[in-house]
């Protein structure tokens, strides 16, 4: 999830925001927006020095070592000894809080079951992903038991456009009775990594995606074709068990 650019704000003549905001409050949003930048750049790259947090959410390094160290202070990133941020405990825990009381809860508790599914039925990881803006994020996901699997993905955002998650996140909800068509990508996010993928819907459209990833090599002729039944039909039956939640 990239953070979004920072506002541009006109100035009237005399240097006052043009809209009468008064300055410090014009100052304050300035500084949560930096704040968000930073807790985003070093959420999404999983751990980042004070040099490449700063270059990544655009902002000067003496401001971003500021706000960094404000989010260390209240426990929301660490520092280990080799100068790198990561996420700390007081995130930890309201990343816990969101998954278990959040508008996501309900599409986690209906897609588990399909996810233990998918991962037994093909012998693959599978993923659960819901849309942000332009990007698609994994949130939840069952991994494969193999010695050689797709693993590491639960919290990284891919781009809509060009992957088969994206594609199935933009499709339109099937009708009543009509199931979904599974979309199948190879090699759009990392070299020889095949997904198969199809949408979860409610009535007011699709609202996630299950996701079979694993070995290009492996996923082919009658495993891929494994996978494409195995992936709508549980997106089918997560669909229907998303309504009872």
């Amino acid at each position: 999830m990239k953070p979004s650019g920072l506002r541009s704000d006109r100035m009237a003549p005399d240097g006052a925001p043009s809209d009468g905001e008064p300055s410090s409050a014009l100052h304050k949003s300035r500084s949560a927006e930096r704040v968000l930048a930073l807790l985003d750049t070093v959420i999404t790259s999983g751990a980042a020095t004070l040099t490449d947090a700063a270059a990544e959410a655009g902002i000067p390094t003496s401001t971003a070592l500021r706000h960094l160290r404000l989010l260390t202070n209240r426990g929301y990133l660490v520092r280990d000894d080799r100068g790198r941020y990561s996420v700390g405990p007081a995130f930890v825990r309201i990343a816990l809080a969101s998954f278990q009381w959040g508008p996501y809860a309900r599409l986690m508790a209906a897609a588990q079951p399909g996810l233990q599914r998918l991962a037994e039925v093909t012998g693959e990881s599978a993923y659960l992903a819901v849309r942000d803006g332009q990007e698609a994020v994994y949130i939840a996901t069952v991994e494969s038991r193999r010695a050689i699997r797709h693993v590491g993905w639960v919290g990284k955002s891919v781009p809509l456009e060009g992957t088969a998650v994206g594609e199935a996140l933009l499709s339109e909800a099937s009708a009543l009775g009509v199931r979904p068509k599974a979309v199948i990508n190879t090699g759009a996010i990392e070299p020889d990594v095949t997904a198969v993928v199809a949408p979860i819907h409610e009535s007011s459209g699709v609202i996630g995606a299950l996701s079979v990833l694993g070995p290009a090599e492996r996923i082919v002729g009658r495993r891929l074709e494994v996978a494409r039944a195995a992936v709508v039909d549980v997106a089918v039956s997560t669909s229907t068990s998303f309504g009872r939640v």
